[in-house]
């Protein structure tokens, strides 16, 4: 879609100031919801969007990467003239950023030497390591996985991919198609979920995928909590068959008081925080101004969501 004039953009449902800058650096103008606009902005979450949008709205901004809340309540299958699109890529290299955290935290045996409360370093020798030289499985090379794989090389670290394609995925040493994943299991030291939550993924990583990990993997989740099945892990990390899991997602989430999870000492948990607010808005605004200029000047849209493909 191409304009003879700026196209008209509203931010919703409260305007902010930083986005509707974004809107004006992106080459649109600034208008409310009423006016007839040709593209939302949206700054919530799916509750409060309206239950119908105005016939000029052709396409949505969403602010999450993750969009499966939007799919299964029908919101975006009830307005199929409007391109949709997501944050997906806005805000890659600080998940990314939390994934290397936590792994290089497992791997380095951070939480048993935080929980000492005395000078034993023989104690930890039998399960201090190193990424460098190490081959890391990333379940879902998107946009995280593709901003981890630089992190991991500057550490001497080597990643497999898998995608749903399995075209290969730069900087990745081979990247393997969906349909091949269970070779992947045996094959990496360690893995880093990442992969987008839709009905195939749900409990990707089951017991029979962790029973085929080596027992020094660290499982670390950036995605959702369902793409690991919880029950599972808790088996795995008490049995000690892997080293441990480190988790910003959990299935259920908020994980409950008293969850085994809590209290296993090789299991790290975050409370859903590697994209937090003073990151998140920035990375935000930058994503709506390359899409609002892109939008203005008739190109494809960044991160454009494909229903059928639940992303």
């Amino acid at each position: 879609m191409t304009f003879e004039r700026s196209p008209r953009i509203a931010v919703g449902p409260a305007p902010d100031e930083r986005l509707v800058r974004a809107v004006t650096n992106g080459g649109g103008v600034p208008c409310d919801l009423g006016d007839a606009p040709d593209a939302l902005i949206w700054t919530d979450g799916p509750d409060s969007f309206p239950d119908s949008l105005p016939l000029s709205v052709r396409w949505v901004q969403l602010p999450a990467a993750g969009v499966e809340r939007w799919l299964s309540e029908g919101i975006i299958r009830a307005n199929p003239q409007v391109t949709w699109t997501s944050a997906a890529g806005a805000y890659s290299a600080a998940v990314a950023e939390h994934a290397l955290m936590l792994l290089l935290a497992g791997v380095r045996s951070l939480p048993a030497h935080l929980a000492a409360t005395s000078w034993t370093p023989e104690a930890f020798y039998p399960t201090l390591g190193t990424l460098r030289g190490s081959t890391v499985g990333i379940i879902g090379a998107g946009g995280i996985g593709r901003a981890l794989i630089p992190m991991l090389a500057a550490l001497g670290a080597h990643a497999l991919a898998v995608t749903r394609s399995g075209r290969p995925v730069p900087g990745a040493v081979e990247t393997y198609p969906v349909e091949r994943i269970d070779e992947i299991w045996p094959l990496a030291d360690h893995f880093v979920v990442a992969a987008p939550s839709t009905t195939e993924t749900e409990q990707l990583v089951g017991a029979a995928e962790l029973a085929a990990m080596k027992p020094t993997a660290w499982v670390i989740n950036v995605a959702r909590g369902r793409l690991v099945d919880t029950d599972a892990l808790v088996d795995a990390l008490s049995q000690g068959s892997i080293a441990g899991a480190g988790l910003d997602v959990t299935d259920p989430e908020p994980l409950p008081d008293g969850h085994p999870l809590w209290s296993l000492p090789n299991a790290m948990i975050t409370p859903h925080d590697s994209n937090p607010p003073a990151v998140r808005l920035p990375a935000y605004v930058d994503h709506v101004v390359e899409n609002v200029t892109r939008f203005a000047s008739g190109l494809d849209l960044v991160a454009a969501i494909d229903p059928s493909a639940g992303y």
